[in-house]
């Protein structure tokens, strides 16, 4: 991508319209910076090797495009309505929840997350990357404005985790199992907006490390599906043992720096008086680190094992050692980080 004029071109205009989004001070400005992210994105997305990109941007602009026309009624109206925009927040729980709407639907949270998986399984590692992180970004800044704990964010939460937690149970793809992985981190990271912003900026930090740490290794390796993570036995051990920490950590295992954020968000939320939501919160997560486990424990049980058949595989030298770096990072960040705040 480095090496391509036009692929570079679109990464820039990409966060240009990101930034354009989050700096803006009025919606009609958030608006264009999310069409510009859209327009970006959309021929990263084109690759002529795979044949299912295409099906994939033309799902993403489509449910894009109704995100943002929904959007751009939502302010119009309520400009029409009102002659101070401001008191919309106030006076019209109907268009902010409509509002609230568009910008879920952009991100893919529950229940407007239909088109999320099926994207997700259409393009390459980098681009479910910027998917999953990147595209998240604005539409999260743009929620935190006018969102607030009701009804409506909470059972928008509950039902994120619910549906990202039951929805990779029967998936053998990786890019599902991280698609609806990357729902239910939605909901929690919802939960963190509506308590504070700092809450929600350390959660998604640690998400976006945990994935990259996830897909550089699944990239390097060319894995899609659960049953090629069974090949990584012909690989160095600590390659195989890198991965799954990882992936324990992306699910939230006490051990790992995955836990931190959820612990920072379960404090607060007990500490809000909100004890069913959290209870439900917990509850469901831990069916995702189920099939975490699940996947985990079919390739720690096999016996390491080298055939003579097997082009000769890199050892660790080079870009291994990144992926490896990074596990280190997350597998010891839980107690370095209870460490440094204890001391300070």
């Amino acid at each position: 991508m480095i090496n391509n004029p036009t692929k570079l071109l679109f990464m820039f205009t990409l966060m240009g319209g990101t930034i354009i989004s989050i700096s803006a001070n009025s919606w009609f400005g958030a608006w264009i910076g999310l069409e510009i992210n859209l327009l970006s994105f959309i021929p990263l997305m084109t690759y002529t090797t795979n044949s299912m990109s295409s099906e994939a941007s033309l799902k993403y602009f489509l449910t894009q495009a109704l995100a943002s026309a929904t959007l751009l009624f939502s302010v119009i109206f309520a400009a029409l309505i009102f002659s101070l925009p401001n008191t919309l927040l106030t006076l019209n729980p109907f268009l902010n929840s409509l509002i609230a709407s568009s910008l879920l639907l952009k991100m893919g949270a529950a229940p407007f997350h239909f088109w999320f998986p099926g994207v997700m399984e259409g393009i390459n590692w980098m681009n479910g990357f910027m998917l999953m992180t990147w595209q998240k970004i604005a539409p999260l800044m743009l929620l935190s404005y006018n969102l607030s704990l009701n009804t409506f964010s909470t059972l928008v939460i509950i039902l994120s985790i619910l549906i990202g937690s039951l929805g990779g149970l029967n998936q053998t793809s990786l890019r599902k199992i991280l698609a609806y992985s990357s729902i239910n981190h939605i909901g929690w990271l919802i939960a963190a907006l509506v308590l504070q912003e700092n809450i929600w900026n350390i959660y998604f930090v640690t998400y976006s490390f945990l994935t990259a740490t996830i897909i550089i290794m699944l990239q390097l390796f060319s894995i899609s599906h659960i049953n090629q993570t069974f090949s990584l036995n012909s690989i160095e051990p600590i390659i195989k043992f890198s991965l799954f920490t990882s992936l324990l950590s992306l699910g939230g295992l006490p051990p790992f720096l995955g836990f931190l954020p959820k612990w920072i968000v379960i404090q607060n939320l007990a500490s809000s008086g909100m004890m069913f939501t959290v209870t439900v919160m917990v509850t469901t997560t831990l069916i995702t680190l189920f099939y975490y486990l699940r996947v985990s424990f079919s390739a720690f049980m096999l016996s390491y094992s080298e055939t003579l058949w097997c082009n000769p595989i890199p050892k660790l030298s080079g870009p291994i050692l990144w992926p490896i770096t990074l596990t280190a990072v997350s597998t010891l960040g839980l107690p370095i980080s209870s460490l440094i705040f204890h001391l300070f």
